[in-house]
């Protein structure tokens, strides 16, 4: 997701009195290995920190791989927006249909997923549950999906809490719930720790 796609949940996020600074990256052209890089330098040059993630869909797998190779880093907690941790489907069929293409050079990550999470890291994911998008035409989604990320492709153990809201993959970045719930879990460490009312844990 680019910077403007951003802006509406950075506003949320800033009413909830954080100060939020948006990271982009692009990629069609641009490797994850380089984006994992660029963002881990990011997160040093802010110090001590700590300083708390938000990620939406591929930015989840970079935000979390780039905790899994730079353990030193003062991050405090992340939270994910409908990341396919678990490898996704849609990825897969597009790479099926000759499609890869479209995906860009982080296919091959989407489509693998990740091996783990970083020991000693509170993530909480955010998943959607409102079928609505273009993956369901690349991908056997099943069960509850967001319409281009299933719920179980979502999962991983070792996340610190999970929980599933009304919403399109899209939709996460624009949800006011999950604005909501993602700025519980950045002060808490849990997405009921204030407001959240409707969401259903995921757990």
């Amino acid at each position: 997701m680019r910077r403007p796609g951003l802006l509406p949940i950075a506003w949320r996020l800033k009413q909830r009195g954080f100060a939020p600074v948006v990271f982009s990256y692009p990629t069609l052209w641009q490797s994850p290995d380089l984006a994992i890089e660029r963002l881990a330098t990011r997160l040093a040059g802010f110090g001590d920190g700590p300083v708390h993630l938000l990620a939406h869909s591929l930015g989840g797998l970079i935000a979390v791989e780039t905790l899994n190779r730079h353990p030193e880093l003062p991050v405090g907690r992340l939270v994910c927006l409908g990341s396919p941790i678990a490898g996704s489907a849609a990825a897969r069929g597009l790479e099926q249909r000759r499609l890869a293409w479209i995906a860009g050079k982080s296919g091959g990550f989407l489509r693998q997923g990740l091996s783990r999470l970083p020991p000693g890291r509170e993530i909480g994911m955010i998943a959607g549950a409102r079928s609505i998008g273009l993956g369901k035409l690349f991908g056997g989604l099943e069960g509850d999906n967001d319409g281009t990320v299933a719920v179980a492709e979502t999962r991983l153990p070792g996340l610190t809490d999970h929980v599933v809201v009304d919403a399109s993959h899209t939709g996460l970045i624009l949800s006011v719930q999950a604005a909501e719930l993602a700025a519980n879990f950045l002060e808490t460490g849990h997405f009921h720790g204030r407001g959240g009312a409707g969401a259903r844990p995921g757990l």
